[in-house]
């Protein structure tokens, strides 16, 4: 079909809060989504506080929570606010790539469902039950909840701003969150859209894979073996309509078409349910950064990284390591000490050191500059860390028995846990050098980890691609089937792909992968983890002329992963291919 408007709704429509906002940021500076798309409107609940954010990143056209009305626009939506009882915002997003400077600005509109009007609400929720079996008295939830109150009055709202005025637009359901909508345009019979599931993962497989102690090595030979059998997730598993996210998304094969992140969400899709197999599924990677840099643009920083550890542990590392990610289970950082650890032994005999910087952070915001200083001047953060605010929240403090272990096993390699956003003198202590900014730590990082255990893409994984560092990922993430893809199946030095899925011959029956616990799960990573270390020994460039070629051999990777060309090879055909 004609491309005409694009309606993504995602509850990321004014901010960046994780991947989707990526995803929003990188086909919003791309030259081939502008270019094929004319309009885009970005939907989501918003309120007060959300407006304040649109206001400050670009323009409010119309607010009813305030009284703005910068073009008439009350007229087309004050008949909306009245008949669903909501709130409206409308207004306009800036998006601007600075490496190329390609820009948009794509319209906003944020409904305010904090109080709704019951009836109009529970006839929407009648609806998806009789059409899709959706049970909303089951989900006492406000993640659920929210959308479905969105639903109705965001469809009405798109019609207003004469979104498919000029032929039908495509509604880019992100993830769960916009699933009521879209359904609620299906069940209707609106033929004014056409709809499409972004998944950004499953939602069900996600809480199989973390919620079991066999995580990634028990699941993806349970699916496999269950997919040859004609068996499907709740064969296995059992029943997981209970689960609000597995009803909406498992309602996705009524959608015109699938676009699934990786190829195991693809998998994963299609282990929902025997309705998906002769579904439109497709694939649409993310797009990673490309960044032209010299070798002195990367040793700069990595001597930077080097002085900061220098003046916090008092030795100058050989090499730098990283992992800058969100401190949550499925990013298997337990892994990173693991390789570490025979990396380790490994040193020993070369005498080479390293340093490992995990940034991570269970909170939601950063930690105030003076607390930084203060932990820092009293017991020196971030080598050294206590329990509670401002410092160790829970999750932090579990993981950081498990860097205590470590520090006090080795001699070559040290971990430092940087529980902050940012990295920065104003963001870190006055240890870092003023000239320090984030991407110090991406271009000077020898090696960046992103064992995850569940990973449907995983950009931050690869960002440090174009500035020689090597990246260490499973074969799991997303992004090692878009690295085969470009490569052709042929390695590259720049990636090394963990499979932590691997059994030992005889193990492959559906029985024994489904008993996959702790246990065989831990054999299973200790062997990847020694392999993976030998690996990286041979890799780590010793010489400016192995640096030089990794920068020029990541950097061409990247180009052919950028979101150019995810948007021209994989978005784009699949949206048009839509009848």
């Amino acid at each position: 079909m004609n491309m005409n408007t694009l309606i993504h709704v995602t509850h990321e429509a004014v901010q960046k809060v994780g991947g989707i906002g990526a995803v929003l940021q990188g086909f919003f500076t791309a030259k081939a989504y502008n270019a094929s798309v004319p309009r885009s409107i970005l939907i989501g609940p918003g309120d007060g506080g959300q407006q304040e954010l649109l206001a400050k990143a670009g323009k409010v056209l119309y607010s009813s929570l305030t009284g703005t009305d910068e073009g008439g626009w009350g007229n087309r939506f004050r008949p909306i606010q009245e008949r669903f009882g909501v709130g409206i915002i409308y207004g306009r997003r800036p998006f601007k790539d600075r490496t190329t400077g390609v820009e948009s600005s794509p319209e906003v509109l944020l409904i305010d469902v904090s109080h709704p009007n019951l009836d109009r609400l529970g006839e929407a929720k009648r609806v998806l039950y009789e059409r899709f079996g959706i049970r909303s008295d089951l989900y006492h939830t406000w993640e659920y909840e929210q959308y479905m109150r969105l639903a109705a009055p965001a469809l009405a709202a798109a019609h207003a701003l004469g979104a498919a005025e000029k032929g039908p637009a495509i509604i880019l359901a992100h993830e769960f969150m916009g699933m009521p909508t879209a359904l609620l345009a299906i069940a209707t019979g609106d033929r004014a859209f056409r709809t499409v599931f972004y998944a950004h993962e499953v939602a069900t497989m996600r809480r199989i894979v973390e919620g079991h102690q066999g995580h990634d090595t028990m699941f993806y030979n349970v699916l496999a073996q269950a997919m040859a059998k004609g068996k499907f997730v709740e064969d296995v598993f059992g029943l997981q309509a209970p689960f609000f996210k597995h009803s909406l998304v498992s309602a996705a094969r009524f959608c015109d078409a699938i676009l699934c992140v990786g190829d195991h969400t693809l998998s994963e899709m299609k282990f929902m349910g025997a309705d998906f197999a002769d579904k439109n599924l497709r694939l649409a990677y993310n797009g990673v950064p490309a960044y032209d840099v010299s070798y002195d643009d990367v040793m700069q920083s990595k001597g930077r990284l080097q002085q900061y550890t220098q003046k916090i542990l008092e030795f100058k590392p050989d090499f730098i390591f990283s992992h800058v990610t969100r401190m949550a289970l499925s990013k298997g950082m337990w892994r990173d000490l693991k390789v570490l650890w025979h990396l380790e032994k490994q040193f020993r005999e070369s005498g080479h050191t390293g340093a490992f910087y995990l940034l991570s952070s269970e909170l939601g915001a950063p930690r105030k500059g003076h607390e930084i200083l203060d932990m820092e001047a009293r017991y020196s953060w971030p080598v050294g860390h206590r329990e509670g605010y401002p410092d160790l929240s829970g999750g932090e403090a579990d993981f950081y028995v498990h860097i205590q272990k470590f520090n006090a096993c080795a001699r070559q390699i040290k971990v430092i846990l940087v529980n902050q956003f940012g990295w920065s003198t104003a963001a870190c202590g006055s240890a870092m050098a003023p000239e320090m900014d984030f991407l110090d730590i991406r271009k000077g990082t020898d090696i960046e980890f992103g064992q995850s255990i569940y990973e449907p893409f995983g950009i931050a994984q690869l960002e440090p691609l174009s500035f020689g560092g090597m990246c260490v990922i499973t074969n799991v993430c997303g992004c090692a089937g878009f690295v085969e893809k470009v490569t052709g199946g042929k390695p590259v030095p720049n990636v090394l792909v963990a499979d932590y899925t691997q059994l030992p011959k005889g193990n492959g029956t559906l029985d024994n992968v489904l008993s996959i616990g702790s246990h065989e799960r831990d054999v299973a990573e200790e062997r990847e983890a020694d392999r993976v270390a030998i690996e990286i020994l041979k890799r780590l460039p010793k010489e400016r002329a192995a640096q030089e070629k990794l920068i020029r051999d990541g950097y061409e990777l990247a180009q052919k992963m950028s979101w150019e060309v995810v948007s021209r090879d994989y978005l784009m055909p699949a949206l048009t291919a839509i009848k």
